[in-house]
């Protein structure tokens, strides 16, 4: 088995397109992969019907961007294997998409007003098959340097970060709600990149909501990560997963199927939780 249980495609902040993203994994030996894109499910048909294509084990996925309201810090959670009508992980992250959408057609409008030639056409345009605009859309307009440039962050910090024209965020759901849709929806829920974002207090706390697994292998993770996943999975009978967030030329230079899940994801969910 190897397993990437957590990539990224152009239905949210992705630049690969599913075919591709499955082409890449079958060059790279992946025999199960899981599309988390954020706060939307809608690419799972054309995922589950590539995966037949390439003989790849598709795991339903979905990556919710939540939060955690008692110590003010954001909590993203992964669902997988949820049943594929999805009905309360949808209603869930409904309102996530639309203020996101709002947010980026407010912060195009600020960029415009300080000078920066967009089109907002263009950006709608180059965002599908995703419906919600990314601020990863809106930067392929305003640069053509990659995302691992020190160009591209250094614009991206100036726009987007601490006193940026077009600084801030949108308000997300708190995180026992993402865990409990995606329980609802007969799905696995699990804590992502806990070290990436110091989420590691709520853990115990959504254990009781329904939690059933915490990533440890991410490429923000490090050795210190590790044992504090592998002491928690321990504590809390939680499983443990991994990936590579992959998110193409959006994202961090790696190749899917490059960090693996220590965790199968398939026909037995219930002897994982």
């Amino acid at each position: 088995m190897k397993a990437d249980l957590h990539v990224h495609s152009h239905y949210s902040d992705g630049s690969d397109s599913v075919k591709t993203v499955m082409k890449k994994a079958s060059e790279n030996g992946v025999t199960q992969i899981s599309f988390v894109d954020h706060d939307t499910v809608s690419g799972m048909p054309e995922m589950i019907r590539l995966g037949n294509i390439f003989g790849i084990t598709v795991i339903p996925g979905i990556e919710i961007s939540a939060f955690d309201f008692k110590r003010n810090r954001k909590v993203h959670v992964l669902g997988y294997d949820y049943r594929p009508k999805a009905t309360n992980i949808k209603s869930a992250c409904k309102k996530i998409l639309y203020r996101r959408q709002a947010y980026s057609l407010d912060q195009i409008e600020k960029l415009k007003a300080a000078g920066y030639e967009l089109d907002i056409d263009a950006i709608v345009e180059s965002a599908k098959p995703s419906t919600t605009i990314y601020k990863q859309h809106i930067m392929k307009q305003l640069t053509d340097e990659p995302y691992t440039s020190p160009e591209y962050k250094q614009l991206y910090q100036q726009l987007f970060k601490g006193n940026g024209v077009a600084a801030g965020d949108i308000t997300y759901i708190d995180a026992f709600e993402a865990v409990q849709a995606i329980a609802a929806d007969g799905g696995i829920p699990v804590v992502a990149h806990p070290g990436q974002l110091d989420s590691y207090a709520i853990i115990p706390e959504l254990v009781e909501a329904g939690l059933a697994g915490i990533e440890r292998n991410h490429p923000d993770h490090g050795p210190d990560d590790y044992k504090r996943v592998e002491d928690l999975a321990n504590a809390y009978n939680l499983i443990m997963t991994g990936g590579t967030d992959y998110h193409g030329t959006f994202g961090e230079a790696i190749e899917v199927g490059d960090i693996t899940s220590s965790s199968s994801l398939g026909k037995t969910k219930s002897s994982l939780i």
